[in-house]
């Protein structure tokens, strides 16, 4: 039996003494608040559809998930709790603007970890509803997907787009905003999951993908030459799960000294970095497109920006990655993203809504791009 992803819901009232919420059809500008609360860091950004981004401000819970090797989702639900506030204040005063001036309020509605979901989604539409402002749920890999787009150099549609994290490893052809075809997903572990969870079994600590990375720096990877998976035949699903033995079957068998995990680290890394390289490629001849985007925290990995930088250049095309503050979870995407869906017209309804597990490929166009 396939079971359809959860939704969380909780009903409000409108109560009459509360402001109708405004329209913003014929608005010129909108300034928009966004709100990320998906895992274990708050983000909040106010983004101007004319002025573009204002402020972006990032609290991380890196220091208080330390302890436990991992996220911990009841302490990461009430840190955003305790901090969206002062956040919230704190970005608004970068951006020069008051409360008041804010058109309307973008929050984080899924994927993600659901009380940290829903820390967020109940203070976004809570203050939206006592602003008498539009508030709108983001899908927060629409949301990561369209995060090189506030940078200058802005990518062009059609692209293809790696989409790579702790929780998804996807390649997305995208025609428009809300036109988005899966041609590859993983089938076990994500890439970012594999380096958290490879980074774990050499005792690296956490977060595990940016420690793995940095040992990798000092390790040889040819000492540790790990397969390629799932590259020897046709298709552009991902898969790292026996990757992720190899590498630990492999730790297993040698003295754990210093270097040796770090020649481990610094093989895993290439044989990561190489897969999505071909796979990216194979989708973009696939596809008969010349621009490749690349978003999602892992998009900050040194060695695949570096890598694939230089495989897209070789065969003609042109990569772009997000600003490295905006490849990990920020408010600034969120903003934007919502921004986009509420100059169209879009907006979620007084019933506050999260889904943990949310497909991208459900999304639709807005009315208007």
């Amino acid at each position: 039996m396939v079971l359809s992803p959860p939704i969380i819901r909780v009903y409000a009232v409108q109560a009459s003494n509360r402001p109708v919420l405004m329209t913003l059809k014929d608005k010129k500008s909108l300034k928009v608040l966004g709100i990320e609360s998906s895992c274990d860091e708050t983000g909040l950004a106010v983004y101007d559809t004319e002025a573009g981004l204002l402020s972006h401000v990032l609290h991380s819970q890196v220091s208080q998930h330390e302890a436990y090797g991992g996220v911990v989702p009841e302490i990461a639900s009430r840190d955003h709790i305790r901090k969206w506030v002062a956040l919230t204040r704190k970005c608004l005063a970068d951006a020069n603007a008051t409360i008041d001036q804010l058109d309307a309020v973008a929050y984080t509605a899924g994927p993600g970890l659901a009380g940290a979901l829903f820390t967020g989604a109940v203070a976004g539409r809570s203050l939206a509803w006592a602003l008498g402002k539009p508030a709108i749920g983001v899908h927060h890999m629409e949301a990561h997907l369209l995060a090189p787009l506030l940078d200058d150099d802005a990518p062009q549609m059609p692209f293809v787009c790696l989409l790579v994290s702790g929780g998804h490893t996807q390649l997305m052809r995208v025609d428009a905003v809300g036109q988005y075809r899966l041609l590859g997903d993983t089938l076990d572990d994500a890439a970012g999951e594999a380096f958290d969870k490879t980074a774990k079994l050499l005792g690296l600590g956490y977060p595990g993908g940016p420690r793995l990375a940095m040992a990798a720096e000092k390790g040889d990877e040819a000492k540790f030459p790990f397969a390629r998976p799932m590259t020897n035949r046709p298709g552009l699903d991902f898969s790292f799960s026996g990757l992720k033995t190899a590498a630990m079957t492999a730790f297993l068998a040698v003295d754990r000294d210093p270097s040796t995990v770090a020649d481990i680290a610094a093989g895993f890394e290439a044989a990561v970095v190489d897969t999505l390289i071909i796979k990216c490629l194979r989708a973009l001849k696939s596809e008969g497109i010349s621009q490749l985007v690349v978003a999602g925290g892992v998009a900050s990995n040194k060695r695949l920006r570096t890598d694939l930088t230089k495989a897209v250049q070789d065969m003609g095309g042109k990569l772009t990655c997000p600003r490295l503050e905006f490849c990990t979870d920020n408010g600034a995407m969120i903003a934007y993203a919502g921004a986009i869906r509420l100059a169209a017209g879009e907006s979620s309804t007084t019933e506050i809504t999260v889904r943990p597990r949310w497909p991208l490929t459900e999304l639709v166009a807005p009315a208007v791009s």
